[in-house]
């Protein structure tokens, strides 16, 4: 079990300590379900009625919040952050493999580095490079000439697929395909004529990949995820995207192929933009949002309509359809005033 003093945490967070700075905190938890020796937090003021019944040893707080509050704190700006700080101090995941297992099937040209860890079944192929520390986990296929960065971890059931690079200190999810074909297509006389997807796929450093997200290889150039992107689970990303740095994706959204998403963007979850867009920096994208226009002003966009009862749904649909026609009536009346006039 780690461990930490609330002292030791302070200097780490640069957070003022509130009450007994020798305290001991053994792990994380919410205020409502923290017990003693846990330290939790209150960043939204939905849960501060919560804090005066909590038994966590102690709780990080905005000054304003710690100057109500009577036991053990620390006091910073963004409580937060600083849970996730905390969180990543105390994280007990395992590893995704340990060692390198007897079934691992690794072809002689692949060259790994200090410490890389494969998993059981695991397949690495020809030409592969794999940087210090690198962790592949059971059953991951690691295709030829790809390269994975220092630090990066696979979790199980991974495939990437030929000429796919990582950056270091990435995390892929089970699941995850990297690399696989584009939806690439010519019709000859209502016949598909495959168009060979021969780019790859880009990757940066700090990149984190959801479970089953499918990240399409490039058409011809390739497709670029950029440092520092989180991508959520069930996303799909086609060919020749380029997101940009610091973005995030949330689950279930679908980007259409060539389309630039700015840096520190955020798509909400199930959300759709259509191919060949380009998304200005900084734009947020509300869940349930179909985008099939450029984005050239940051700020927040949004399309879907709010859940309601199914009646009200369905009369407000044929209301939607009459629109147009309720606009070629208000365009017919305004005509007929102005001839009065």
């Amino acid at each position: 079990m780690k461990s930490v003093t609330l002292k030791e945490l302070g200097l780490l967070l640069g957070a003022d300590v509130q009450g007994d700075a020798s305290l001991v905190i053994t792990g994380v938890a919410t205020l409502e379900a923290a017990v003693d020796g846990q330290i939790s937090f209150l960043a939204n003021s939905k849960y501060r009625s919560q804090l005066e019944h909590t038994r966590a040893a102690a709780v990080l707080l905005t000054a304003k919040d710690a100057a109500d509050y009577g036991g053990n704190a620390l006091v910073l700006a963004d409580p937060y952050v600083g849970f996730a700080r905390v969180a990543q101090l105390l994280d007990t995941t395992p590893n995704a493999a340990e060692g390198i297992h007897a079934s691992a099937q690794i072809h002689p040209s692949a060259m790994l580095g200090e410490g890389v860890a494969v998993g059981a079944n695991a397949v690495i192929g020809a030409r592969v490079i794999l940087g210090d520390g690198v962790q592949v986990g059971p059953g991951t296929v690691i295709g030829q000439d790809s390269i994975v960065g220092s630090n990066t971890r696979l979790w199980a059931n991974v495939t990437l697929y030929h000429d796919v690079q990582l950056g270091r200190d990435c995390i892929v999810h089970s699941g995850a395909v990297i690399g696989s074909d584009g939806f690439g297509y010519a019709n000859e006389r209502g016949q598909w004529v495959k168009i060979p997807q021969t780019g790859g796929v880009r990757i940066g450093d700090r990149v984190e990949i959801g479970a089953s997200t499918t990240i399409d290889r490039g058409a011809l150039g390739h497709t670029e995820i950029h440092h520092g992107v989180i991508i959520d689970n069930q996303v799909q990303i086609a060919h020749n995207d380029i997101i940009g740095e610091n973005s995030a994706i949330a689950g279930n959204s679908t980007i259409a192929g060539s389309v630039r998403l700015g840096k520190y963007c955020i798509v909400g979850g199930n959300s759709a933009i259509a191919g060949h867009l380009n998304i200005v920096d900084g734009a947020h994208i509300s869940g349930g949002t179909n985008v099939t226009s450029e984005v050239r002003v940051p700020g927040v966009y949004s399309s879907a309509t709010v859940a309601m009862e199914n009646k009200l749904w369905r009369r407000n649909t044929v209301r939607f359809r009459q629109l147009d026609e309720l606009f070629q009536r208000v365009k017919q009346l305004e005509k007929t005033f102005k001839t009065e006039d």
